[in-house]
């Protein structure tokens, strides 16, 4: 408001008003008012000495003005170099430190990449062993089973031979003939290959000869003394080399088949070995592969966390370099200024206290005191009137304004009054709009700090919660995982009982087998020998003596009582032995069923729980992105806070006076207008007594 002021050009008042101290220009203002005044003082009452005591004040002023201002100056000079010195020094660790987090990041990056890589190359050996396994098993069932059917068919045969050269070395006929000729055509036609191998053409037409017309090969009615006819020598040595061979055969077959089971236990023993082995290998690297992506995620997390502070600790040091550079630049201007102003003051107290001012005051003010007209007593009640005011409300402008009054024109003292109206009128008009605007953006800067922190809130609770998901799902996962490893143990055992119990099986028939072939062989001895009718000795008896009759001969041949009882017995036995085979083979198509049956359900139970693995890792995945996004999400919420508090802090500091002291500003300037309207109608009263007079 003091630029406003109409003063002569190189007055005073233009020297002091338009310094940028509020102190200097009241004290200055004070000076030339008591110089107006000094008129309607006492004669007494030297006006020129309160003028130098109040240029003495003025200098002691400025003096404390500038002890005050160097310490202002000293405590931000201390804020800056040390908050330069942190932020600088945290500038620096933060690049460092996303430099490391960067390296980390590409390093576990490529680390996850090869993982993958290793854990899909795994998986292929793993299953790849394991196809092999399951091949190999099903090869050895299927050899096995082809085994015992070649044994069972090599058991018939050799059986067939065997009956075939017991008859033929007991020169029988009859049923039994008729059995081995059965017996042996069925072994020509199932080891035709093996036989053809076996024997020379000559043999085998003489074999096939026998086969057709065995009984030509035993004279038509045998005697004790008589045995088989020319031909029966020949094949019986024919049979006798097929069986040799045959057992021979069987040894080795079953000779290999051992081996091949000892070949294929080593070879799934060490499949087993190494299927465990890529399984462990496996479990190793899929556990690095989480932690390496779970360390690399929090990489990331802190990379972007480090670059949100780095980037507020540069604009931080940014405007603290603008600030302190600015308060070096003013503290330089206000230095330089008050020195001006002290020289100033300076330079008028030696001008007021020399000898040659005190005697030209002396004169100047007597005549001035003779000479008051009216026209000076209206000037100093307008100045009263200005001056009363402008130190009750400690307005400068009103206090300058009153030396005004009683040294210009009416004219100009009066436009200067209009003018200082409008200013305080405008004035007003700004603070009430200052005041609407604080009252607005306080409200609006409560209303987005509540929601933040409603925000933060809620991303604080979705992280909890999101974390015991996780862990629940962790758990959950090392559950299923041991609930499978616990079946493939459980499913491998039941694979070696199975296999334990086929082969006490497979023994226990082969056992049952020979045993009633032995039985039957046996059996069938005895009934060609008891159901067979005897005739040589009712031929004896009817031969005609042709001499001396012969000594008494044989006496009647009697079978053996207890022959039926043994042959009942052998077949009972037979008959237990088939029963207890028959029941073998049901017990171990169940115990078949049973283990392929719990094979199916456990597998069906391992790929359901590998599924409920896979759904619930991808569940962790998911939730553990959505945590990595809602942490971020409350990082960018607590920068949004400390803006918000910021910008809270800003606002009261630029609103908190003009609020708090909001009614009291607007009293005093409608009091200070209407004290200028007072002086206004002071000046025109004045004006017309002139007028009147004149």
């Amino acid at each position: 408001g003091a630029q406003d002021l109409l003063t002569p050009a190189g007055s005073p008042i233009d020297t002091f008003f338009l310094s940028p101290f509020p102190m200097k220009v009241v004290a200055c203002s004070q000076l030339f008012a008591v110089a107006a005044a000094s008129v309607s003082d006492d004669q007494k009452n030297r006006p020129v000495t309160k003028v130098i005591n109040l240029l003495k004040d003025m200098a002691k002023q400025l003096e404390k003005e500038a002890e005050e201002d160097e310490e202002v100056y000293n405590k931000v000079a201390c804020w800056c170099q040390t908050n330069d010195k942190e932020k600088t020094k945290s500038i620096a660790d933060a690049e460092g430190r996303i430099d490391r987090l960067v390296n980390k990041i590409e390093e576990e990056t490529a680390s996850s990449s090869r993982l993958n890589t290793e854990i899909k190359n795994l998986e292929v050996e793993v299953e790849k062993n394991q196809k092999a396994l399951d091949q190999a098993t099903a090869n050895r069932k299927k050899e096995l089973a082809e085994f015992n059917e070649d044994e069972k068919d090599t058991l018939q045969s050799i059986s067939a031979l065997k009956s075939a050269v017991t008859v033929l070395s007991k020169h029988n006929g009859g049923a039994a003939l008729l059995d081995m000729q059965a017996a042996l055509r069925s072994t020509m036609h199932t080891h035709a290959a093996k036989v053809g191998d076996m024997l020379s053409s000559k043999d085998l037409k003489t074999v096939q000869s026998f086969l057709q017309s065995p009984e030509d090969y035993f004279d038509a009615e045998p005697t004790f003394k008589q045995s088989y006819a020319p031909q029966s020598g020949e094949i019986f040595g024919i049979l006798k080399n097929m069986l040799s061979t045959f057992e021979a055969d069987l040894s080795q077959a079953q000779k290999d088949e051992m081996q091949s089971q000892k070949a294929y236990e080593d070879l799934k023993a060490a499949k087993e070995d190494e299927i465990k082995q890529g399984q462990d290998h496996l479990e190793e690297k899929q556990e690095e592969l989480a932690s390496t992506d779970e360390d690399n995620a929090q990489a990331k997390e802190d990379l972007e966390d480090t670059r949100a502070s780095l980037s507020a600790d540069q604009a931080f040091l940014a405007n603290l370099k603008e600030k302190c550079q600015l308060t070096d630049q003013e503290y330089e201007q206000r230095t330089s200024t008050r020195q001006e102003e002290i020289s100033a003051v300076s330079e008028a107290l030696s001008f007021l206290t020399s000898d040659e001012a005190h005697d030209l005051f002396s004169r100047t003010f007597n005549f001035v005191q003779q000479s008051a007209s009216v026209e000076s007593v209206e000037r100093q009640r307008a100045a009263a009137v200005l001056l009363a005011t402008g130190q009750r409300l400690a307005s400068p402008q009103l206090v300058e304004l009153s030396s005004t009054v009683q040294r210009d024109a009416f004219v100009k003292v009066k436009k200067a009054i209009d003018d200082m109206i409008a200013k305080l009128l405008q004035d007003k008009e700004d603070e009430i709009k200052q005041k609407d605007f604080c009252i607005e953006e306080l409200n609006t800067n409560e209303r987005e700090t509540e929601l933040k922190n409603r925000d933060k809130e809620e991303a604080e609770a979705k992280i909890d919660t999101l974390t015991n998901e996780i862990e629940t799902l962790t758990n959950e996962i090392d559950t299923l995982k041991a609930e499978i490893a616990a079946l493939q143990t459980s499913l491998k055992r039941a694979g070696e009982d199975r296999e334990q119990e086929n082969k006490d099986f497979q023994e226990t028939v082969a056992d049952q087998r020979a045993t009633v072939k032995l039985l039957e062989k046996t059996l069938d001895v005895l009934k060609g020998f008891y159901n067979k009718k005897h005739k040589g000795a009712s031929l004896l008896q009817r031969q005609e003596p042709a001499g001396p009759p012969p000594p008494p001969g044989f006496k009647s041949y009697k079978k053996n009582s207890g022959s039926g009882g043994v042959m009942g017995m052998i077949q009972q036995i037979i008959n237990d032995a088939k029963t207890e085979e028959a029941e073998a083979i049901q017990a171990e198509k169940d115990a078949q069923a049973a283990y392929e049956s719990f094979v199916k359900d456990t597998n069906d139970s391992i790929t359901a729980k590998n599924d409920s693995i896979v759904d619930k890792s991808a569940t962790r995945a998911d939730k553990e992105g959505a945590l990595t996004d809602t942490k971020k999400e409350l990082a960018n919420i607590m920068v949004e806070l400390e803006e918000l508090a910021n910008e809270n802090a800003d606002l009261h500091k630029a609103c908190d006076f003009t609020l708090k002291n909001f009614d009291t500003r607007q009293a005093a300037r409608d009091e200070e207008v209407e004290g200028l309207r007072e002086a206004k109608a002071a000046l025109s009263g004045a004006q017309l007594t002139l007028l009147q007079r004149k």
